[in-house]
């Protein structure tokens, strides 16, 4: 018996056996099965399943006249829209394998995601265009895109639309602009319009020709140094999580999702769009985040699941206008990447009923690895291990195992962890390592398990401040500055002290109504008050806001490089 077993939800068995199906089936079948039922809504355009599967079979014919074969990589450079949902389906179908990419990206970073997959055909919208084939321009002939599709957002709704569903004044002029097209060296541009519409220029959709072993997805990790690294998933990883998230989260067809948490990135991906697709759900589409458009959208149409990430919902919380959203809906609420401040969790609960979910997961194992069971959530927690998972806690070090209470590095088995990085075999062998019989990916966090079997996250394994001797993680620190009424977000990272070695520092971004009112000394003096003295942060920046990824992270290694380099503002 594991710790964590009188935890466990009653509702659902302790592992699953997945359909032995692709993912491409489940959009199928969903159809099949729900052909008039909305599929995705994005800006009052609703999209049926039997037109959502109509658009993915005829683009997965196009590519297939444009050259994509089984197992060939396909670029997905697109903000959350119908169209990446279509598109996604369709490279499935084609037999193909996703490379879904940032559309943040700039030219540089570009490259090696077309590079490194060795891709050809990539599909994006009319803003993010120029960039991708200026990327592919600057490649040498032989490793240059072949075909780009692109899109504009307008494909998916009518520029006209106006009350609580239309885009925000601020969003407008890039909404709403039907881009250029780029001129490809070498290649062809491709109009989404155009290539949909087309009838009887390609021969008939290929055969389904992949299985649930075959390549599905080739998503890339940020890493913390060198370039990003190619993470080989297949249709059985990802179907596993899929089917686990609808399970975990009392989800079923009924499910009105609200998909902020962007689709190109793992989490949004599996937990969002490929858990509701299977269950045969609804999406409401949000291409960024907007806190005013988020609560209108929860309130018009009546979400009931909303995965995010904290600062999403401390954001929405600060709204002047929160109190004219209704949340009633809502039956489940929660998210990961970084833990929800304590104090916000509490008014969660108190005004709402809604106990928020923290989980835990990487690119590495399709999103969840560890969750926390809806009836007994603990706050500022991983929550224990999945359906089907095996973690334990080692000696990063010696790979001992570890007792519970005591910290190491937190590992990871299940048939949600992926295959290994792409073209990296030296990589993929230092992931893993073998405890009793079972192959075990090694995360890079720091962690522990408490007596219950709930797991606790200290830090990544290479953020930690070393204070005259004392370790402090940063998350631990951030977690405690969120108590103070004035503090909307804190990031902590180390800055260099010729007495110390390093120092503790605090970046700040205060709520509104508290901006100009307090000084360092009064911040710093209330962590004293709070925490242990060797954490009290020994200098606070204060900064409008802090840098953030695609997916909403805060980028504290950028914050802390640009310590280094004394050249932040």
């Amino acid at each position: 018996m594991r710790l964590h077993d009188p935890h466990w939800p009653r509702r659902l068995p302790h592992a699953l056996t997945p359909p032995a199906t692709t993912l491409w089936d489940n959009l199928a079948t969903s159809a099949r099965r729900y052909p008039h039922k909305a599929c995705l809504v994005f800006f009052g355009r609703v999209f049926s399943y039997a037109e959502v599967l109509q658009k993915a079979e005829r683009l997965a014919l196009v590519l297939k006249g444009l050259g994509v074969e089984k197992g060939d990589r396909v670029v997905l450079n697109l903000q959350n829209c119908p169209q990446l949902v279509m598109a996604h389906f369709a490279i499935l179908r084609a037999n193909a394998v996703v490379v879904p990419v940032n559309p943040m990206n700039r030219v540089e970073e570009l490259q090696h995601y077309i590079t490194d997959p060795d891709t050809r055909v990539a599909i994006t919208s009319g803003d993010r265009a120029a960039e991708l084939a200026q990327a592919s321009d600057a490649l040498a002939p032989g490793q240059r895109l072949v075909h780009l599709i692109v899109t504009q957002f307008t494909d998916a709704f009518d520029a006209n639309v106006t009350g609580d569903e239309a885009p925000p004044a601020v969003w407008r002029d890039w909404l709403l602009t039907r881009h250029d097209l780029p001129v490809l060296q070498g290649g062809q541009v491709h109009v989404w319009e155009d290539v949909l519409q087309g009838e009887g220029e390609f021969n008939a959709l290929p055969a389904l020709q992949v299985g649930p072993s075959d390549l599905a997805l080739l998503p890339y990790t940020s890493g913390t140094t060198g370039l990003p690294k190619g993470c080989m998933h297949t249709h059985a990883s990802i179907m596993h999580n899929a089917v686990a998230s609808g399970l975990w989260n009392n989800g079923t067809a009924e499910n009105v999702a609200l998909a902020v948490m962007p689709m190109f990135h793992i989490t949004g991906m599996v937990s969002l769009m490929h858990a509701n697709i299977y269950l045969g759900g609804t999406l409401i589409l949000m291409p960024r985040w907007d806190r005013e458009l988020a609560g209108q959208l929860i309130s018009r149409r009546h979400v009931t699941h909303w995965p995010n990430i904290p600062t999403m919902v401390i954001d929405l919380l600060a709204s002047p206008h929160f109190a004219k959203f209704d949340l009633s809906s809502l039956r489940y609420i929660g998210g990961g990447g970084a833990a929800m401040p304590q104090a916000v969790a509490q008014r969660l609960v108190e005004q709402f009923g809604l106990r928020y979910i923290e989980g835990y997961g990487l690119t590495e194992t399709a999103a969840p690895s560890h969750t926390n069971p809806p009836d007994e959530p603990k706050q500022q927690c991983l929550g224990i291990p999945y359906m089907s998972v095996d973690s334990r806690v080692i000696d990063p070090q010696t790979l001992r195992e570890l007792a519970q209470g005591e910290p190491g590095e937190i590992i990871i088995s299940g048939p949600q962890v992926f295959q290994g990085y792409w073209k990296l075999p030296e990589a993929t062998a230092a992931a893993f390592i073998e405890l009793e019989g079972k192959r075990f990916f090694r995360s890079g966090d720091l962690g522990y398990v408490d007596s219950e079997g709930y797991f606790f996250m200290t830090d990544r394994l290479k953020r930690m401040i070393n204070a005259s001797g004392f370790k402090v993680w940063p998350a631990e620190v951030e977690a405690l500055m969120f108590k103070h009424p004035a503090i909307q977000e804190a990031c902590i990272i180390a800055t260099q002290d010729s007495y110390r070695g390093e120092s503790v520092k605090a970046i700040v971004v205060l709520r509104p109504e508290f901006v100009g009112q307090l000084d360092e000394p009064t911040i710093i003096d209330w962590c004293r008050e709070h925490m242990a003295v060797y954490k009290v942060p020994r200098s606070v920046q204060f900064v409008d806001a802090l840098p953030k990824s695609g997916s909403g992270k805060v980028l504290w290694r950028v914050l802390q490089e640009a310590e280094k380099s004394e050249k932040y503002q």
